[in-house]
């Protein structure tokens, strides 16, 4: 049963549905047999209009509102909770509520299956689990927890989450995940894993070469090229011709 709340926000989502926009957002996300969004659906809502919609109805959301959210059908109805989720979180963050903060972190993380696309993995995962972990390395295990899953979209959460230790210039979680996801089957990994050491590149250039001095022969070709894009066309090169 849906919260009176939860019920407002997704009815006004589908009262600006929008036809066309939904299937060009669904050929986009790759909803087709066969691929990674199989049987997602769009009311075609673009990122800025949920966005505004977030704001709308932030200041008196609780966490079941987002939980009943994040159960819709429409990919849409689903990011507004999790952005809603990203909300409350830096709210309990502000208020200096640690229990309130873990509470939301254990729910985000049960339910990151539920944001199956790339885009409800990358708009959460480091604003909720990230921020989460920089200053609590002990718990960073549930990272490879998320890593070791069957679950693409716990996969991607597992190494996107940590852009938010990057930023803090720790990188030691995002390597060994890196390492982790060398053998990855799916290409969406493989594009989290180069744009995840591109970043550690952007605040340590040494600890990204140093990286690939030792691993770009056994990385996949699209980690790769993601990894290296920001190093100059000589380096970019000599890293290519390793493959």
């Amino acid at each position: 049963m849906m919260t009176e709340r939860a019920i407002e926000i997704e009815a006004y989502l589908v009262g600006q549905a929008d036809s066309e926009q939904a299937v060009q957002l669904a050929r986009f996300f790759k909803t087709a047999p066969g691929q990674y969004g199989y049987g997602d659906r769009f009311l075609g809502l673009k990122v800025p209009q949920t966005r505004d919609i977030v704001k709308h109805f932030k200041s008196d959301v609780t966490l079941d509102d987002c939980l009943q959210l994040i159960e819709s059908e429409w990919h849409e109805v689903r990011l507004t909770g999790f952005l809603l989720m990203v909300e409350l979180y830096r709210k309990a963050k502000k208020l200096r509520n640690p229990g309130l903060q873990k509470t939301i972190v254990d729910a985000y993380t049960v339910n990151i299956p539920k944001g199956n696309n790339w885009d409800l993995v990358d708009l959460v995962a480091e604003y909720i689990l990230g921020d989460w972990l920089v200053k609590r390395p002990d718990a960073r295990g549930v990272l490879y927890d998320l890593a070791a899953s069957d679950n693409l979209w716990e996969n991607r959460a597992s190494i996107v989450s940590t852009l938010t230790l990057i930023r803090d210039r720790q990188f030691d979680d995002t390597l060994r995940l890196a390492d982790i996801f060398t053998s990855h089957p799916h290409d969406l990994m493989h594009k989290a894993t180069g744009w995840m050491l591109r970043e550690v590149g952007k605040r340590d250039l040494n600890v990204l070469l140093e990286y690939l001095d030792r691993n770009a022969p056994n990385m996949p070709r699209t980690a790769l090229r993601y990894a290296i894009e920001k190093l100059s066309p000589e380096e970019r090169k000599h890293y290519m011709a390793a493959k």
